[in-house]
């Protein structure tokens, strides 16, 4: 199973916790303490499966807007997006749980233009509230149909962001960028003449699932 390498600095953590509680509880005979090396053996075993890094495939066709990341539709809705595109667009929004894949992937391909990050509350990811309040990073693209954008939002459990990308930096579609650890929410500003393919409810998988086309024309 191949692990993000957001991942590993957690899981080296949690090991070693784990290796030592267990070598000190089976030297005193504590059962206490062994009780708890058993916790973090589960926990470390959890950890593993929240940060693997499944192969995608990526869709051939040169207009398809992807998933930034696995999890279900929660809301598509019109907004103004007043940070980066300054202008109504349509707003997909994607919820992550803790049993999810949470390694994200660039919904199209362009040059970075924006990235902010904005520090703010934890409120359930699902909640539509959590777009405006919550913890978050924006990314504004320039991409040869015009200009989209995309964010990261922490959730109730999540409480760190990871974003790799920088500004002036040229990415594909499907690029891993980032990754938001336990639990967390994804949204696309779709461009205008975007096609919408999907609805609320539906689940999606980062890199693959196509939620929308650009008029090539």
């Amino acid at each position: 199973m191949r692990i993000s390498k957001e991942g590993f600095p957690t899981l080296l953590g949690v090991m070693f916790f784990t290796l030592a509680l267990g070598w000190l509880g089976y030297q005193s005979g504590n059962p206490a303490m062994i009780g708890v090396f058993y916790l973090f053996a589960i926990l470390f075993l959890f950890c593993l499966y929240f940060f693997r890094d499944p192969k995608r495939t990526l869709p051939k066709e040169s207009n398809a807007i992807v998933s930034p990341a696995d999890g279900k539709v929660v809301e598509i809705k019109t907004v103004e997006e007043s940070l980066y595109l300054k202008q109504e667009v349509t707003r997909v929004a994607i919820f992550l749980s803790i049993f999810d894949v949470h390694v994200n992937y660039v919904p199209f391909g362009g040059q970075v233009d924006y990235v902010k990050f904005k520090r703010g509350t934890f409120l359930p990811a699902y909640k539509a509230k959590a777009s405006e309040s919550n913890q978050f990073t924006l990314v504004g693209m320039n991409t040869p149909f015009g200009k989209m954008a995309f964010k990261q939002s922490a959730g109730l459990v999540a409480r760190r962001i990871v974003c790799h990308l920088r500004y002036g930096q040229e990415v594909p579609t499907g690029y891993k960028f980032g990754i938001i650890k336990f639990g967390s929410r994804a949204e696309v500003y779709l461009p205008k003449g975007a096609t919408l393919l999907i609805k609320e409810g539906d689940r999606l998988r980062a890199g693959e699932s196509v939620i929308a086309r650009v008029d090539e024309k």
